[in-house]
């Protein structure tokens, strides 16, 4: 009967190995072969996370963020988010000016009245001016009758006076200017003298000019238009819905 001893020889002897002189565990069998050790377990690996916490705020942001969602805290740099100033009570209260609208273009200037060409009188000679509730009545205008008082007294300066209404826009200025009556045109009529007889010559004015004795019934028919009418010394001027006219040499203290 042979023996195996500890390092695998066969040997007679069951105390001492033949072979090598190790001994020989009794019942002359060999050990039971030492197991192998297992091979380590590789760890698991661990999930990735699906959000991050702000240092700051603890606020759950993405993995990827660079800025905390919730108040600006900076995961790159960490840099503090700058602190809001709230805003002044002063600020809440006052209003915001609204922007301020251009300014409109200046309006042109009204050009100026050219001065008169035509020679002044010698003698000084007035314009009176009448408001006639009688030519008034017959022209049946529908524009309220100013009270009927003492005439303006114009001083007439050259031999030719214009008498119509003012325009500044289109730089009409009249000698005799009858503003007040709507039924004067802008340019109405012109009054010419050779320094002791006057003419009137209608300018194509809207109402027509009419001559009239001081004594009679009112005239119904209009001066021609281009046409120069003298005017006797007992006659009178009608114009407009209440104007009449009378024309008389200066007294004195009227020049």
């Amino acid at each position: 009967m042979t023996s195996t001893c500890p390092s695998g020889h066969e040997s007679d002897a069951d105390d001492y190995c033949d072979v090598c002189g190790l001994p020989i565990p009794a019942g002359g069998g060999a050990p039971a072969p030492t197991p192998e050790p297992a091979a380590p377990v590789e760890p698991a690996p661990e999930p990735e996370p699906t959000s991050s916490a702000c240092p700051n705020c603890q606020a759950a942001n993405p993995p990827n963020a660079l800025f905390c969602e919730a108040c600006g805290y900076d995961f790159t740099t960490g840099s503090m988010p700058r602190p809001v100033t709230p805003p002044s009570p002063l600020d809440l209260d006052t209003p915001v000016p609204a922007p301020a609208a251009p300014e409109p273009p200046a309006a042109p200037e009204p050009p100026a009245p050219a001065p008169s060409v035509a020679p002044r009188l010698a003698e000084a000679w007035v314009a009176e001016v009448w408001i006639d509730p009688d030519w008034y009545a017959d022209q049946d205008s529908s524009d309220p009758l100013p009270s009927a008082g003492v005439p303006v007294v114009v001083p007439l300066r050259s031999t030719s006076v214009l008498v119509g209404r003012t325009s500044r826009s289109r730089g009409i200025h009249p000698d005799i200017d009858l503003g007040t009556d709507n039924g004067i045109s802008r340019r109405h009529c012109q009054l010419t003298t050779d320094g002791t007889r006057w003419w009137v010559e209608d300018l194509g004015s809207s109402n027509g000019t009419y001559l009239g004795s001081a004594i009679g019934s009112l005239p119904t028919e209009p001066v021609p238009v281009g046409e120069k009418r003298e005017v006797g010394p007992d006659e009178r001027i009608y114009l407009g819905a209440w104007t009449r006219i009378v024309l008389r040499r200066a007294q004195p203290g009227e020049a």
